[in-house]
């Protein structure tokens, strides 16, 4: 699994020309999975994303976790986080997973999150045309993926 997180002022999706969801103040996250993630890979992403201190401290130092700020979180699905830019120039997607396999881990990520989190977590629509919008703070922009670990 690989994603991006960015720490946001807020973030909204659209699906046709509509507000969908939105939050204020917290993460975005994009998520992409590939055939070989697990529930190993959502466990160990969820622990590190809820204990990420990105948000600052009194000080204006980045010291505090999603929790102690009391932010919002939001997950959009995100195959092309996989892209392949090897070759030519049309982007490769051959590491992303088919929605068989994807849309039930993106599931399970989001729940897992919400367990950890303790609250509701905002997402877009699976598999949808969305336009997502954001002000990223800072600017913070995080990457991980469970392949790197170490």
């Amino acid at each position: 699994m690989r994603v991006v997180i960015q720490r946001c002022k807020y973030a909204k999706v659209h699906i046709e020309d509509k507000e969908t969801t939105s939050i204020k103040n917290g993460m975005m996250i994009l998520l992409a999975v590939e055939d070989t993630d697990t529930q190993e890979d959502i466990d160990w992403l969820v622990k590190k994303i809820i204990a990420l201190r990105i948000f600052d401290d009194d000080k204006g130092v980045m010291n505090l976790d999603i929790l102690q700020t009391k932010g919002e979180i939001m997950v959009v699905s995100q195959f092309t986080l996989f892209a392949s830019t090897k070759k030519g120039n049309r982007p490769s997607y051959l590491r992303s997973s088919k929605p068989e396999f994807s849309l039930p881990m993106y599931e399970k990520f989001v729940l897992s999150l919400q367990n950890v989190f303790g609250k509701k977590i905002a997402t877009g629509r699976f598999g949808a045309d969305m336009k997502v919008e954001l002000c990223n703070d800072g600017p913070v922009t995080i990457i991980m993926d469970t392949k790197l670990k170490e």
